[in-house]
C-alpha cells in the first residue's frame, strides 16, 4: 500500500491542486445543418494524462525532519518558521558540516579511486547489520541503482502532523544521530529509546532524513513484504505495525540524485540468524538471490557473521558478492577461501573493542604484516574502532563471477 500523505495538507489546498491539474475540455462542434451521405470517422481525442503523483509531501516530511528546507507550497512551511525548528535546522547545519569535513570530504575521493572496479558492478548494494543506514552506503556508492539494507529496527511510519509539532521531536533526532555523525554506527538501542520517546516508530523516518542530507528528492514511499517465496509484494500499514512472525515487513523509498538518476531502496525489518531464516523460510535470502550477483557492505555489524548460527546468511554473501567491502566486524577471514578471493586491506588492524575482544582475528594480523600485500591507506575513521588511525576496511573480490 502506498502511503498516502495528503492528510498533512489542508482540504483548501488538495481542492486547488486538483483543479490546476484538471486538463481542459474541448469543446465538442455542432453538426451542420447538410447531413453527409455517410457519416464520418469520429475524431481521435488523446486520453488525458493522468496528473503527477504529488511527491512534494513526503520530500518535505523528509526534508522537515533533516533541517532542510521545505518547498514553498508545503504545509509545514510554519512550522519550519518557528523559532524551535530555526535553532534545530541551525544546530543539524552545522553538525553536517562537521561530518562532511572528517569524513565525507575524505571518503569521496578514496572511494572514487579505491572502490572503482566494485562501483562498476554495483547495481545493487546488500547492506546487512544496517539498520536505517542509508547515510554511508550511499556515500560508499554514489551510482547504484538498487540499496538492499536489513536491520532488526522496525520498519516504522512517515511521522504526523503531531509528531512534527512534539518539541521533543528535535532533541530526540539529535540524540539519535550524534553516535553515526561522530562515529560512523547507531547505538541501536539508545536510538530507539530516543525516537520512541516522540513516537517515531522505526528506521523510516532517518532512512527519509539521510535521503534528504544526502541530496536525494524522495519521491515516493511505499509499504513492502516478503512472501514465503522471497516474491516482493505490497503490504498494508497493519502488517507492518503488526507483522506476524513468518512476515518480512519492509519499505520501498524511490529517490532521484542530484544528477536525475532513479533509485530505490529498500529496507527490512528481518532477523538473519540461522534459527530465525528457518520460521520464515529464508525469505530475506531468497529475496537477495533473486536480484542476481551484488555488491555487498558490511560496516559495524557486532560480529554476528563471526558466529556459527549465522551461517545462512555469510553463506550467501560469499556466493552471491562479486565484491565485499567491510569492517573487521563482517566476515571473518577464516571463511573467505584464498583461492576465491583476492583481498586489499586498507587502514590499521588492531584488537577489537573491549565488548568484543574474543572476535580478535590472528589471520587479519598476519596479513596486515605481509610485505607483498601491503596494506594501503584509509584516510578516515569507519566502524566501531572509530578514529582514523585506527579503522580497517577489506575489500575482497571474487575471482570469478557469480552465479546470476
Amino acid at each position: 500500500m502506498r502511503l498516502s500523505l495528503s492528510r498533512l495538507l489542508p482540504l483548501a489546498f488538495l481542492v486547488l491542486s486538483c483543479s490546476e491539474q484538471q486538463p481542459a475540455r474541448t469543446e465538442q462542434q455542432k453538426p451542420t445543418a447538410q447531413v453527409p451521405t455517410a457519416p464520418p470517422a469520429p475524431a481521435t481525442v488523446p486520453a488525458p494524462a493522468p496528473p503527477a503523483p504529488d511527491t512534494a509531501a513526503v520530500q518535505d516530511v523528509a526534508a522537515y525532519l533533516a533541517g532542510m528546507p521545505v518547498s514553498r507550497q508545503s504545509d509545514l512551511r510554519a512550522l519550519a518558521a518557528q523559532p524551535a525548528w530555526q535553532a534545530f535546522a541551525a544546530d543539524a547545519d552545522k553538525s553536517w558540516a562537521s561530518y562532511h569535513q572528517t569524513r565525507t570530504d575524505k571518503i569521496t575521493p578514496w572511494a572514487a579511486t579505491e572502490l572503482d572496479s566494485a562501483r562498476q558492478m554495483a547495481h545493487t548494494v546488500f547492506y546487512p547489520f544496517s539498520g536505517p543506514d542509508l547515510l554511508n552506503v550511499v556515500t560508499m556508492f554514489p551510482a547504484s541503482e538498487t540499496y538492499v539494507l536489513v536491520g532488526l529496527e522496525p520498519v516504522g511510519s512517515v511521522p504526523r502532523r503531531s509528531t512534527l509539532e512534539n518539541p521533543k521531536l528535535f532533541p530526540a533526532l539529535k540524540a539519535s544521530l550524534w553516535s553515526v555523525l561522530n562515529f560512523s554506527f547507531f547505538r541501536t538501542n539508545d536510538m530507539a529509546i530516543d525516537l520512541k520517546s516522540v513516537e517515531l516508530d522505526g528506521s523510516l523516518p532517518l532512512l527519509m532524513l539521510f535521503a534528504a542530507r544526502t541530496g536525494h528528492l524522495v519521491t515516493d514511499v511505499r509499504y513492502v513484504q516478503l512472501d514465503a517465496q522471497g516474491q516482493l509484494a505490497a503490504a498494508d500499514s497493519a502488517v507492518i505495525r503488526k507483522p506476524g512472525p513468518k512476515i518480512i515487513p519492509g519499505v520501498e523509498l524511490q529517490l532521484l540524485d542530484k544528477a536525475g538518476r532513479k533509485k530505490r531502496v529498500y529496507y527490512f525489518s528481518a532477523d538473519l540468524s540461522d534459527w530465525k531464516l528457518g520460521t520464515t523460510k529464508e525469505a530475506a535470502l531468497q529475496y537477495v538471490r533473486s536480484l542476481g550477483p551484488v555488491v555487498t557492505y558490511v560496516k559495524s555489524a557486532t560480529y554476528l557473521m563471526h558466529k556459527t548460527y549465522f551461517s545462512k546468511v555469510r553463506n550467501l554473501v560469499l556466493e552471491r558478492s562479486s565484491y565485499v567491502l567491510q569492517d573487521d566486524s563482517g566476515i571473518a577471514m577464516k571463511y573467505f577461501r584464498p583461492a576465491d578471493w583476492q583481498f586489499t586491506y586498507y587502514g590499521v588492524y588492531k584488537r577489537p573493542i573491549n565488548l568484543f575482544a574474543k572476535q580478535y582475528q590472528p589471520e587479519l594480523t598476519k596479513a596486515y604484516a605481509d610485505s607483498t600485500n601491503r596494506r594501503r591507506p584509509l584516510p578516515f575513521g569507519t566502524g566501531y574502532n572509530w578514529r582514523q588511525n585506527d579503522s580497517n576496511l577489506l575489500l575482497a573480490r571474487r575471482r570469478t563471477a557469480p552465479a546470476s
